[in-house]
């Protein structure tokens, strides 16, 4: 495991850090034409000559930290003096580690002070509990404050023929699907088993910086275990004191025969070149989930600057980003996502488009060829998913 971390409370990418959540945003902006040229300019290097492309890209990488030459060239007194300012350089960053573990210790105190709450929240959506009247009436002011109605109006229509419904139905899964990013990880064979999502928890880690997210599930004929949970640890920044990613632990799924989401069964139609006779090949291929967020990914070596190696790094980043975007805002938030508000307040449209291949890195990709069969002539792909036959309505914004 590499001793570089990703950090989560400076906006500002650190020497020895990678791209952060914070620096990183999940909802890019367009980039700067400065910036496009330079790409549009290696693009056209790579594809006339890749091999000169690399090796600059070697070079210039051996350069970044490299000194100039200036402080060397400075008088011996002046070089003494920017010794002394390294050491207060030094003390500072002593003083912002003690700040930040601080800051961490802090979160857990507050977080004991949301439990209450969270627990209340949980209680009402999974139908245990019913809102009291001072807290239906309350609600229905914000509600109307944010229809900029009248504030006595609660906007809930009367249904004489009104069902007897528990708690808030699909309540996690409608709020999810109105993230942006999460929406893109959720396919339609997850809508099945995410239905089952009781709650989503944080625990802060006791004995070392670090949480853990914990997806509590009913029982469903999809997996076995009752919670699903992802541990992530922090390092210590050893040039600001920052916290940073460090590592990440994720629950092994104990799927169900035939319910396995992470994968789909391709079924092949063959048949002999000689007898003309045919037979029917089942192959297991991984398949895009949601529940991919909870492998757990070995952070490659920083030797291995392979294409799979980048695209592990680059998978590993964007699961740390999920993570900060559970941790603070999914869990704090619920219910503002489950209604939409949550769009307004983040500066998101629920309309806005996002390129194809937004969340690829999340997923692993089967490049592996299919083996060729010298007894095989003609093939029929037929393709068989463990789709439900009865797929849920897509969530709407509230």
């Amino acid at each position: 495991m590499s001793d570089k971390g990703v950090d989560i409370k400076n906006g500002e990418k650190q020497a020895d850090t990678a791209p952060t959540p914070q620096n990183t945003p999940i909802f890019t902006a367009p980039l700067a034409s400065a910036a496009a040229v330079s790409s549009e300019t290696a693009d056209a290097l790579a594809a006339q000559n890749p091999a000169l492309l690399s090796m600059l890209q070697g070079r210039l990488g051996s350069l970044i930290g490299a000194s100039s030459g200036y402080i060397e060239s400075l008088p011996k007194a002046v070089r003494e003096r920017v010794d002394g300012l390294r050491y207060l350089q030094q003390q500072h960053t002593q003083i912002d580690k003690q700040l930040h573990l601080e800051i961490f210790e802090l979160e857990k105190k507050y977080s004991q002070l949301y439990a209450p709450l969270y627990a209340r929240r949980t209680s009402i959506i999974q139908g245990a509990a019913e809102p009291t009247a001072d807290e239906k009436a309350e609600g229905a002011k914000i509600a109307a404050a944010e229809r900029d109605a009248d504030a006595d109006a609660s906007g809930i229509a009367e249904d004489a023929d009104e069902e007897d419904v528990a708690g808030v139905p699909d309540f996690w899964l409608t709020a999810l699907r109105n993230h942006p990013q999460l929406a893109e990880l959720i396919t339609d064979r997850d809508e099945g088993a995410i239905k089952f999502l009781r709650d989503i928890r944080l625990a802060y880690l006791d004995d070392q910086p670090g949480f853990r997210l914990e997806f509590e599930f009913a029982e469903n004929p999809f997996f076995t275990n009752a919670v699903l949970a992802k541990t992530y640890v922090y390092e210590q920044s050893d040039v600001a004191g920052d916290l940073e990613f460090g590592s990440a632990k994720g629950t092994e799924i104990d799927w169900k025969p035939e319910h396995d989401l992470s994968v789909t069964v391709e079924t092949k139609k063959q048949r002999h070149k000689t007898t003309n006779r045919t037979r029917v090949v089942k192959k297991t291929v991984p398949a895009e989930t949601f529940f991919s967020f909870f492998a757990t990914v070995q952070e490659p070596d920083e030797e291995d600057d392979s294409e799979q190696a980048d695209e592990t790094r680059d998978r590993i980043e964007l699961d740390y980003e999920l993570a900060e975007e559970f941790k603070e805002k999914i869990v704090p938030c619920a219910v503002d996502w489950f209604t939409g508000k949550a769009l307004a307040y983040e500066g998101l449209d629920d309309d806005e488009e996002y390129d194809d291949g937004f969340m690829d890195d999340y997923y692993d990709d089967d490049d592996d060829d299919d083996e060729s069969d010298d007894d095989d002539d003609d093939e029929d792909t037929l393709s068989r998913s463990a789709k439900e036959a009865a797929e849920p309505p897509q969530c709407k914004n509230q």
